[in-house]
């Protein structure tokens, strides 16, 4: 199960070129039921998403006006379907705000994708540290070890610093290569792993990470 938790929608417009009747907004202000709200992505077996549009921002109004008083509701979503689901993957925005906050309290572990730029490891540093506040307050034990470095390009020594940067520390780091398959895959509405134009797929240089990725994280 994949739940949109970012207030632009990027993970559902991936997947769906209209908008459903219901969305997570629809389900967090209780005008209607979380099974209402699930898509079956029939393109990938077994995939379903609770979708975000951005079209009205809804999510993002409802974050700014009624989340504050109902901080646990994410949590609540998630264990209402913790029986139907095997994995729960929420999908945030790069923000820390009260939306990120409450998926993050609902959450057993982060994991942390950034781009090989300086400003993503900054970026990297402050939600760190950030997160380190939120465990405290809340006495949490999420697991934050993994880190993902997409378009990573080992030609390019600022790629490699930002590399050897992020690997400096407790993060197991996974490099996921350039690859333009990943724009088309997006374009087609399709996952990457699965997308083929005249036959050919991710480079296999991409498809081994993505298998990496996959064991460390479901095993």
């Amino acid at each position: 199960m994949l739940v949109d938790v970012d207030p632009q929608g990027n993970l559902s417009s991936w997947f769906m070129k209209e908008a459903s009747q219901y969305e997570l907004a629809d389900v967090l202000q209780g005008k209607c039921y979380y099974e209402d709200a699930v898509v079956e992505i029939k393109a990938i077996p077994n995939l379903y998403l609770i979708p975000t549009f951005a079209i009205g921002g809804t999510l993002k109004l409802y974050s700014e006006t009624k989340l504050s008083d109902e901080p646990f509701i994410i949590q609540d979503l998630v264990q209402s379907m913790n029986n139907d689901f095997d994995h729960i993957v929420l999908d945030l925005s790069p923000g820390l705000g009260r939306l990120e906050r409450s998926a993050l309290i609902a959450s057993d572990e982060v994991i942390s994708p950034m781009t090989p730029e300086v400003f993503g490891l900054d970026g990297l540093e402050i939600f760190i540290e950030e997160l380190n506040k939120l465990r405290k307050n809340l006495r949490s034990n999420l697991i934050h070890e993994k880190i993902i470095i997409n378009s990573f390009d080992n030609r390019i020594k600022q790629h490699r610093d930002i590399l050897t940067a992020a690997t400096d520390g407790k993060f197991d780091v996974y490099k996921i290569p350039v690859d333009p398959h990943f724009r088309k895959a997006q374009e087609a509405g399709k996952a990457p792993q699965l997308f083929k134009i005249r036959g050919r797929g991710l480079k296999p240089a991409t498809a081994e990470a993505f298998e990496m990725l996959n064991q460390d994280i479901w095993s």
